[in-house]
């Protein structure tokens, strides 16, 4: 099934089931409020949204209309947790190597992760806003998955059966801001601001087949301004499936219901495929040419991110933002 929010209803927004094709909505409010509460219980919740969504899907649910992806807030307005991998290696190489580093050795087998900004997510289709263009703007196509209550020290095999939705996010970042801050050696903080996510969350066998050990083998398309940027496969040359991501994440702690874990940048090998950030495009071009040659965004700019399955069918919706400066 598909699942959203819309914006009302207060922070959290009102659950509602999507269609498959993204263009008819039924309020689900009557079994789960939000997103939030339905992921807290979610033994009891999922199979009635699944019979909602099969009514729906049948075209006699009643109360359905038509969607409009400008009155969706983000599947989870806000969350517990977002904690954020790096689970495609292609990219913290390339990165590492353009400025002569090497990639620790313990990269190979302990993922990277940090905990990102999630007391509040940007709609898909609410402007990204930024104090300034000298911050460099980025963008960031990612894969993201939700939880259900993850126990402390879970296995990967176990954290498996804890993901329960499956979608996108546009992981803002300011690229500017990153060198001082990690030189601090404390972490992100003002360099990585509110993310963006897709206008649904599925779960997993509405992928199907591209749905395979914990990893979406899809291509994540991005564009900026209009143009193709990146078509990297997302189920390539990721180091870490979302199961390892997940037992990671909990090795110390538990899990909260509605924790987002996601992949990090999406990147392969094949620089043909293009890139899913602007820090990743320029590393490939300083490492052709001696110097990055595209700058970062600009305010006025747009993306748009989204995920089709092999048929060309749309699955999460796409991400579309425009960069605008903050307005105090």
């Amino acid at each position: 099934m598909k699942l959203g929010s819309l914006k009302e209803g207060g922070r959290d927004g009102t659950l509602i089931v999507v269609s498959r094709d993204l263009a008819r909505a039924v309020r689900a409010d009557g079994i789960a409020p939000t997103l939030q509460r339905a992921l807290e219980d979610w033994s009891n919740v999922a199979p009635r949204l699944n019979a909602l969504y099969a009514q729906l899907e049948a075209g006699d649910a009643p109360g359905a209309f038509d969607l409009d992806m400008t009155r969706l807030a983000a599947p989870l307005p806000r969350a517990y947790e977002f904690v954020d991998g790096s689970a495609y290696l292609p990219h913290v190489e390339r990165v590492r190597r353009a400025r002569g580093a090497q990639v620790p050795e313990s990269f190979y087998v302990d993922p990277l992760m940090y905990q990102a900004v999630s007391a509040g997510f940007y709609g898909p289709r609410d402007p990204v806003r930024v104090p300034s263009e000298d911050y460099g703007i980025d963008l960031e196509a990612e894969v993201v998955v939700v939880t259900d209550d993850v126990p402390m020290a879970v296995t990967p095999d176990e954290a498996a059966g804890h993901i329960q939705l499956v979608g996108l996010v546009n992981d803002v970042s300011l690229r500017n801001l990153i060198p001082d801050e990690l030189a601090k050696g404390f972490g992100f903080l003002q360099s990585k601001p509110r993310s963006a996510l897709s206008p649904v969350f599925v779960t997993p066998d509405e992928l199907g087949d591209a749905w395979k050990d914990c990893k979406v083998h899809l291509p994540l398309v991005t564009h900026v301004n209009g143009e193709w940027f990146g078509a990297p496969e997302a189920g390539v040359d990721m180091q870490f499936s979302f199961a390892q991501l997940v037992a990671h994440a909990a090795k110390t702690r538990p899990l909260s219901a509605g924790t987002i874990v996601g992949s990090g940048t999406v990147a392969n090998e094949d620089t043909s495929l293009g890139a899913s950030c602007f820090a990743e495009r320029r590393t490939v071009e300083t490492l052709e040419h001696g110097k990055p040659l595209t700058p970062f965004m600009k305010f006025g700019d747009t993306v748009r991110i989204e995920m089709r399955d092999r048929e060309g069918r749309d699955i999460f919706g796409a991400i579309e933002q425009r960069i605008e400066p903050h307005a105090r």
